[in-house]
């Protein structure tokens, strides 16, 4: 019998994820390395981080594909579906460099390629320098201890499948900071109607079901500030403008709420300007 075939992205990142997913499949799982369009110019929209992940699944070069549930567009390629989400990390964003966001100085370098993280710090802290920084989480730590900025926004889930403990981080709190759609989440990609129980987290699945629906009723994109998290009282959204000048933010107990509630109060105008600015 041959091997799964288990595609991934290179980066250590993505790597540590799929033999996660690997290691808790069982049985003979060999990864698939595939270089996506994200890897070759860190610049875009989601599916450049996704698309060749999907192609090599349609195509059949590869079973299935894990992605972080984040960078994973609204719409998944026809002839798939979500398979499995595993059991969520910590969602929330953390501060790298300082002990708090208020310790921060004046004018400090904050480096981020997230307009949402952008959105929120600036709402916050309009002070800021917000420095646009691409890279993975090893790139982004070497250009902070070389001074190319103060502090860094990462993901904690990043963080911790990476076993990166070593690093002092400060949780970044506040009605303001809502974690982008999916953050925490593997979302791991097969064919239509594939499911894999023996991996799956009911309460994972759902809470990613539920953002990514509020994400589409909005018609949000990778270019607009939007945040949304569901947890154990109901779901939050966030949409703001770049510059942190205006922003939105509700809770509603259901994705559906939310979303009819945020467009009522002007999201869709907010998230337009916000497009119009990226």
């Amino acid at each position: 019998m041959s091997a799964l075939r288990l595609g991934t992205r290179g980066s250590a990142l993505a790597l540590a994820q799929a033999r996660w997913v690997a290691d808790r499949l069982g049985g003979d799982v060999e990864l698939v390395e595939i270089v996506t369009a994200g890897d070759l110019a860190d610049t875009g929209d989601k599916s450049r981080w996704t698309g060749a992940l999907e192609r090599a699944l349609v195509t059949g070069e590869i079973d299935l594909a894990v992605h972080s549930a984040k960078d994973v567009p609204s719409e998944l390629a026809p002839g798939t579906g979500i398979a499995a989400v595993p059991l969520r990390a910590d969602p929330r964003d953390v501060l790298v460099g300082a002990p708090s966001l208020p310790a921060l100085p004046d004018g400090s370098r904050v480096g981020t390629s997230a307009l949402r993280r952008r959105a929120q710090l600036l709402a916050v802290r309009p002070d800021l320098a917000v420095v646009e920084l691409h890279g993975n989480v090893d790139t982004r730590l070497r250009k902070l201890e070389a001074g190319e900025v103060d502090a860094l926004v990462l993901a904690a889930a990043g963080l911790a499948r990476l076993g990166r403990d070593d690093i002092e981080t400060a949780v970044l709190e506040g009605d303001v900071f809502v974690p982008a759609p999916g953050q925490g989440c593997l979302l791991v990609q097969g064919p239509a109607g594939a499911r894999l129980d023996a991996i799956d987290d009911p309460a994972a699945r759902a809470a990613l079901v539920a953002e990514r629906a509020v994400v589409a009723r909005l018609d949000a994109s990778c270019r607009t500030p939007v945040g949304v998290h569901r947890g154990s009282s109901g779901v939050r959204g966030f949409v703001g403008l770049p510059d942190g000048s205006e922003w939105l933010i509700d809770d509603a107990p259901d994705a559906s709420a939310l979303a009819e509630r945020m467009l009522s109060a002007g999201a869709a105008d907010l998230l337009g300007r916000a497009a119009a600015l990226a």
